[in-house]
């Protein structure tokens, strides 16, 4: 069994390795389908992507959600507002990567947790700790000092953060699987892109077939680049507890930061470094308030686990009730919703609550990303997802490159 379970933590691991690194360095990726434009190249993303988890869920036969979410027109509708926000995550990402804005495009993933904890507040009404408020401010400080180094307000990162960071909210309440939900969504984004691609065939805009079959098939492959770190990123979360997938989850945006300054030779004049240095010391103070609430909740869980098997049969009945939804009263987040998904699978394997305060966060989920996306691959209920986020205070959200992201991001 210790074997079996070591085995299982490498096999989790080294998944969780390979999903945040196809996200961080998928900016190595967008640039190979010059001369195609950054619209084109989100209109072939939409279309591939619908066919390549289309394939999926033919094989895996698993279509009854379908049906389900036809005869449900607010989940549908919530769906197409999910739709419509990855729309820009995406087509704003490939264009910033294009354009020699990567390192402007990982600060949004390197901000995305805290424009997620400022949404509970704002939208949801969320209490926070002092050490979350205290990382909002100097988040806010950070992107006042950026504003002021780039003469400009960080309008690409802002955007990307916002947009993510609403997009796992839309996607908590419709609560649909991540495969499942990228499904949904491309298949919304299909016609509309499908059309773009043949308009712009007819006014001999189109690079798809005039740049020949590498170009063609680079291009196809678009939809493999998405869905295939969601499927990593699922294999991840069903194996390794929700701490190390939150340590984790920064991979992608350092990756994507050192290419572009490294790799891209981007300019980070000293006022840029000041700004940055901000925002990575607003994720420290983030990450170690998690850190410290999981250990304190563990603690509670390890006494009332311990206490109820003291008590007669029927109290601990109503102790298991209580521990059971206790722990997620820490602070709440959007995450506590339900629909972490990938979050939900771990939990639901025994990972302990409130360990997950940074990847509930999903900052990178720059390729997009859907967290949630691989619960479904692992059969896991995301019901148990419920309480996650909020033992952690940190909304639960796609993965970056997911897109879908957290399954996630660009």
């Amino acid at each position: 069994m210790a074997g079996t379970s070591k085995s299982e933590g490498r096999t989790g691991l080294l998944n969780g390795l390979a999903a945040y690194g196809m996200w961080g360095l998928v900016p190595l990726f967008w640039p190979l389908l010059k001369p195609a434009g950054a619209t084109e190249i989100l209109a072939h993303r939409m279309v591939w992507s619908l066919a390549f988890v289309a394939v999926a869920l033919l094989v895996v036969r698993r279509w009854a959600w379908a049906g389900e979410l036809l005869r449900q027109p607010r989940r549908l509708g919530l769906v197409v507002i999910a739709a419509a926000v990855i729309t820009v995550n995406w087509g704003v990402y490939i264009w910033a990567v294009n354009s020699g804005h990567v390192v402007e495009a990982s600060l949004g993933y390197f901000i995305n947790p805290l424009v997620t904890i400022a949404m509970g507040v704002l939208i949801l009404k969320e209490r926070l700790r002092p050490v979350q408020w205290a990382a909002v401010g100097v988040g806010f400080s950070a992107v006042l000092v950026l504003t002021i180094g780039y003469g400009r307000p960080p309008w690409i990162s802002l955007t990307l953060a916002f947009s993510f960071a609403i997009y796992g909210l839309v996607k908590k309440k419709v609560n649909l699987g991540g495969v499942e939900s990228l499904a949904a969504e491309t298949a919304i984004q299909f016609l509309p892109a499908l059309g773009y691609l043949l308009w712009l065939s007819t006014h001999g805009g189109l690079t798809f077939a005039t740049e020949g079959i590498g170009h063609a098939s680079l291009l196809a492959s678009t939809g493999l680049v998405t869905a295939l770190p969601l499927v990593c990123f699922g294999a991840a979360a069903i194996r390794v507890p929700l701490s190390t997938l939150g340590l984790l989850q920064y991979l992608a945006p350092v990756f994507q930061f050192l290419l572009g300054v490294l790799y891209f030779g981007e300019a980070m004049p000293p006022e840029r470094w000041a700004g940055f240095a901000l925002v990575w010391l607003a994720l420290v103070l983030l990450t170690g308030d998690a850190l410290r609430t999981s250990r304190r909740t563990s603690r509670a869980l390890g006494l009332a686990v311990t206490e109820s098997r003291a008590e007669a049969p029927a109290a601990n009945d109503t102790a298991g009730v209580m521990g059971a939804t206790g722990a997620t009263g820490a602070t709440g987040a959007i995450g506590a919703t339900d629909e972490t998904g990938a979050t939900g699978a771990v939990l639901a394997t025994g990972a302990v609550l409130a360990t997950g305060a940074v990847l509930a966060t999903g900052a990178v989920l720059a390729t997009g990303a859907v967290l949630e996306a691989e619960s479904v691959a692992s059969g896991v209920s995301r019901g148990a997802a419920v309480g996650v986020a909020t033992a952690s205070g940190v909304p639960g959200v796609p993965a970056p490159e997911a897109g879908v992201s957290p399954l996630a991001k660009q």
